[in-house]
């Protein structure tokens, strides 16, 4: 199931072909990006989906940290807001999330960290329970607070927490950017089909250098 779809070496390409490939899913005209309206939204950038020895570890998350880490520095350099989120699963707040996986991220866990290779001061760190960064937690009520109206997305996994929160922000009426080359799953057939998916009813797929080429321009 799992493959090492991008690499360091392949990754621009890939990610051009696939924005192709998915763009034609794109039902009507897409959003316009406008810098000053947006935050950065980091997902799950942790251990414990890094990490080579954790049973979670993502092949392709080495491709996509360098990205990442460029969209934090522009954002942060212009003064945008960004925020982190971090998963965190108890006995309480876990619901199905337990008896799906057979397994819980826990706060016990030095794997549930967010990975030190991330500036996380430059930003907001969010603990969420849920694939959803909305569910029970206060990312609306920061965004509303902040004006904001676009959400740039970026993170892991593509096709769990960055697409259902995708989701969830588009029918709270926030305008999605989600980076094609600044998501990473656990194989090239889950990645390209949340983009579908998200190009035909959600969200403005985008390489990532498009973010930073707009917003170098303000």
């Amino acid at each position: 199931m799992k493959e090492k779809y991008f690499t360091k070496e392949s990754i621009s390409e890939k990610s051009k072909n696939m924005l192709k490939n998915v763009s034609k899913f794109i039902p009507y005209k897409s959003f316009e990006f406008t810098p000053n309206c947006s935050i950065l939204l980091v997902v799950d950038m942790q251990k414990f989906f890094i990490n080579e020895t954790s049973h979670a570890h993502i092949p392709s998350v080495r491709a996509i940290i360098p990205r990442i880490k460029k969209l934090i520095n522009v954002y942060s350099k212009n003064g945008l807001p960004i925020i982190f989120t971090r998963h965190i699963n108890s006995k309480q707040n876990a619901n199905l999330m337990e008896k799906w996986w057979n397994n819980l991220i826990t706060a016990q866990n030095s794997l549930s960290q967010i990975s030190a290779e991330f500036d996380i001061s430059k930003g907001i760190v969010l603990k969420k329970s849920q694939y959803d960064a909305f569910y029970e937690t206060s990312l609306e009520k920061i965004l509303r607070e902040k004006e904001i109206s676009q959400i740039v997305i970026c993170g892991v996994m593509t096709h769990l927490c960055c697409e259902t929160t995708a989701r969830s922000a588009f029918v709270r009426g926030f305008e999605i950017f989600f980076t094609i080359d600044g998501t990473a799953t656990y194989n090239e057939n889950l990645h390209l089909s949340s983009l579908r998916n998200l190009a035909h009813g959600f969200a403005t797929p985008v390489i990532s250098n498009e973010i930073i080429s707009s917003i170098k321009k303000i």
